[in-house]
């Protein structure tokens, strides 16, 4: 899976891109799990989500074209890589392993390996946190790929008391790779990973 994720990022030849791989690697990237508890809470699950909804957004390119021809532009190939493959770069460095404890079938207490998440070190929102990362390394972004991973989480990461974010969430969502972005990493998370 690290090979086909790194040979795509490579293949958009975007102005940074080196940096974005070798940051990866140097921040464990490609063991991390993808949620402390939730889909694929296991070691490389980072990996897997991001490819997952990568091919998620790829098998629903082709289906919005047909529906809507004039789309087809506004959903480059190199943007959709980008946009999938780093929209949760912000979950490289915050997971540690732990131990924690559970009842088992019997309803006696074991302990079991376990994920710990420490947000401390850049305290900012989960999609700005990914795009602030990626604009730090060098790497080229278009405005679309920005909005696209800044609100790939839709609603769920909207704080509803913000009348700005509200308008903000609107209008990106209006922005074809956006909109694909959002309903490719809920469907990797939630049926492909559920």
């Amino acid at each position: 899976m690290k090979d086909e994720f790194i040979a795509l990022l490579r293949s958009t030849e975007r102005q940074g891109i080196d940096n974005v791989i070798a940051y990866l690697e140097k921040v464990g990237f490609f063991e991390a799990p993808a949620s402390v508890s939730k889909h694929l809470s296991e070691e490389g699950g980072l990996l897997a989500h991001s490819l997952n909804v990568y091919r998620m957004a790829k098998s629903l390119k082709p289906q919005l074209v047909a529906l809507k021809a004039e789309v087809e532009e506004q959903l480059p190939d190199a943007s959709i890589i980008i946009a999938t493959l780093l929209h949760d770069i912000c979950k490289a460095n915050i997971y540690h392993k732990t131990m924690k404890w559970r009842k088992d079938e019997q309803n006696r207490w074991e302990q079991y390996d376990a994920y710990d998440v420490d947000y401390s070190r850049f305290p900012v929102g989960h999609g700005e946190k990914s795009v602030i990362m990626l604009l730090r390394l060098g790497l080229e972004l278009t405005n679309d790929e920005i909005l696209a991973i800044r609100w790939h989480m839709g609603a769920w990461n909207l704080p509803f008391q913000s009348f700005e974010d509200k308008c903000n969430i609107s209008e990106a969502a209006q922005h074809p790779l956006t909109s694909l972005m959002q309903a490719s990493d809920m469907l990797a998370t939630h049926i492909l990973e559920g």
